[in-house]
């Protein structure tokens, strides 16, 4: 017959066993991916890393999420091209399951034509779907010295990709803080420290429901 002390060394092996279970299976749980394929406007361009919204968003995640991850494959400077040469391999290597695509300012800011961006853009939201991984797409604004017609051609690419993809949809990544000069860095084109939360807001609204 066992004694007390033994069924209490039992319970003991039990509840230890529970517990290893558990944490065994949430070790086993594959955690998803949303990674970032941006230019300095997600690299946090002036900052220290972990103040760009990219990385508040990986905080967030762990906090409202934690089976998510956030991959930051960002590169300031990037182009279209640049970005769309280098995501086979960025998508192989992490296998996203979100891809937030934020490319395209670096080509209009230096006037390049916009088809082969949008073919570039293309090639990217293609290679994802092939992955099986969605996409949301952020569209970005240009300064008005480059003319209206190149601003809203420029505009427009983003609106025909989304539609035409099916794509979630944000038409311009700063909209939060574009009319307030004091949000930016001296360079008037990227956002300060104390805007990222602002520009993390702005993206939460509609990727939190692909989360689900």
């Amino acid at each position: 017959m066992r004694t007390p002390s033994t069924w209490r060394k039992v319970y003991a092996l039990l509840i230890a066993f529970f517990f290893i279970a558990q944490t065994s299976a949430l070790a086993a749980e594959p955690q998803r991916t949303v990674l970032v394929l941006g230019d300095s406007l997600s690299a946090a361009y002036g900052l220290s890393p972990e103040q760009g919204w990219v990385a508040l968003l990986g905080q967030r995640l762990g906090e409202t999420h934690p089976g998510w991850r956030v991959v930051n494959a960002s590169v300031s400077g990037e182009t279209t091209g640049g970005g769309a040469a280098r995501f086979p391999r960025t998508l192989e290597e992490h296998a996203p399951d979100i891809v937030i695509l934020e490319l395209g300012a670096n080509d209009a800011l230096r006037g390049l034509p916009l088809q082969p961006a949008q073919a570039n853009l293309q090639r990217i939201i293609d290679a994802a779907h092939a992955a099986h991984a969605r996409v949301l797409l952020t569209g970005v604004e240009i300064p008005p010295n480059y003319g209206p017609e190149y601003a809203n051609a420029f505009r427009a690419m983003f609106a025909t990709l989304a539609q035409e993809n099916g794509l979630v949809f944000i038409p311009f990544l700063l909209e939060p803080i574009a009319t307030d000069l004091a949000a930016f860095l001296p360079d008037t084109i990227h956002p300060t420290a104390e805007s990222q939360p602002k520009v993390l807001e702005h993206v939460w609204q509609t990727l939190e429901p692909m989360l689900d």
